[in-house]
């Protein structure tokens, strides 16, 4: 079963860049070849410094024919936003929604580039199948948060939603158990009744 918690868990590997060199009718072109609306912009070493997006060649156009000395480096946003492969995928859309991207470079810890992960990747968590998320619930649940056999709880998930249902035997940990359910990757909400007896 795969856990998708991080960013890593859902990029793209296969990544299109240009270096600073790259020039406007050539950056135009890549994106119109690969169907990207943004590209990375590649130091020698493979840091990314910046990122070219379609706003910014027409920023830059001004209704002109650029000149092969309208390159990326004159073209590009800096610094650019990236990610690690590590970043939690909340966090990862977070970044996106604050900035307003639609996708993020991920690199490593030296800056270099390892992939890209778009808003389409992240939401790829509400796809996962209610029974995978089900059967992490209940690990999270039964295996780290309560006490081997002070709980009871039959976990039914359809659509997303969480369905928990049974008897705890100390009822502070209700709220912990369904905050937890709830950090489940594909979970859309929780519904909990810890007063109904799981049947026999």
């Amino acid at each position: 079963m795969k856990h998708l918690r991080t960013v890593d868990d859902v990029m793209t590997h296969a990544v299109i860049s240009v270096d600073h060199d790259t020039a406007f009718k050539d950056i135009v072109e890549t994106m119109r070849i690969w169907n990207v609306i943004t590209l990375p912009v590649l130091a020698v070493d493979g840091r990314v410094t910046g990122v070219v997006s379609e706003a910014d060649l027409l920023l830059n156009s001004r209704g002109t024919d650029p000149d092969r000395a309208t390159t990326a480096e004159r073209l590009m946003t800096r610094p650019a936003v990236t990610v690690t492969k590590d970043a939690t995928i909340p966090a990862a859309a977070r970044l996106m929604a604050r900035r307003h991207l639609k996708r993020l470079p991920v690199v490593d810890g030296d800056g270099r580039l390892i992939g890209v992960v778009s808003r389409g990747d992240l939401l790829k968590v509400y796809l996962r199948p209610d029974a995978d998320i089900g059967a992490e619930i209940r690990e999270l649940i039964m295996y780290q948060l309560v006490p081997r056999g002070s709980a009871e709880i039959h976990v039914h998930v359809a659509s997303g939603v969480a369905y928990l249902y049974g008897s705890l035997t100390d009822p502070k940990l209700e709220d912990v158990v369904v905050r937890a359910a709830g950090t489940v990757p594909g979970v859309v909400d929780v519904k909990a009744d810890f007063t109904v007896p799981v049947a026999a």
